[in-house]
C-alpha cells in the first residue's frame, strides 16, 4: 500500500479530531472534571500542536522521507487516543452524547491511523533491509 492511499483515513482522523476539539472548546464548561486553567483558547492551541505532527508527516513524505513520514503519521494517529483521558475525569455517563461520540470517533480513527501507519512502516523497513542485504 502506497502512503498516499491512506489519505482518506488521514482525512477522517483530521475531521474527527476537529469535531472533538471544537466540541471540547465550545462546551469546555460541561466536560466533567476539566481543570479551570483549560480554556477554549488552550484547547485550540493543543489541536494546532496535534495538527503540526500531521503536517510534519506530510512534509517528510513530500521531502522523500516516507519512512520518517510514516513514523510521524503514526504519532499523529496515537495522539487521537489522548481524548480517552476524558474518562479519567468523568464517567462515560457524565459526558453528553455528542462529547462521547466525538471522543470515540477521534480515538477510533486515530487508532486505525496508528495501526495502518505501523504496518506500512514495518513493511518499509523490511523492504529496506531486504534491499540492503541484496545490494
Amino acid at each position: 500500500m502506497h502512503i498516499t492511499r491512506i489519505a482518506p483515513l488521514v482525512a477522517a482522523y483530521f475531521a474527527a479530531s476537529l469535531a472533538h476539539f471544537s466540541h471540547n472548546a465550545q462546551y469546555i464548561a460541561f466536560y466533567p472534571g476539566m481543570p479551570a486553567w483549560l480554556t477554549p483558547g488552550t484547547v485550540w492551541l493543543c489541536w494546532f500542536a496535534v495538527c503540526a505532527v500531521g503536517l510534519l508527516a506530510w512534509v517528510l513524505t513530500r521531502l522523500g522521507l516516507p519512512t520518517l513520514g510514516l513514523l510521524a503519521l503514526g504519532v499523529y494517529g496515537a495522539l487521537g487516543l489522548d481524548g480517552l483521558l476524558h474518562y479519567r475525569l468523568g464517567l462515560c455517563s457524565q459526558h453528553t452524547l455528542m462529547a462521547n461520540l466525538t471522543i470515540w470517533a477521534e480515538a477510533t480513527t486515530g487508532l486505525m491511523l496508528l495501526l495502518v501507519s505501523a504496518v506500512l512502516f514495518a513493511r518499509r523497513l523490511s523492504l529496506v533491509n531486504t534491499q540492503t542485504r541484496q545490494g
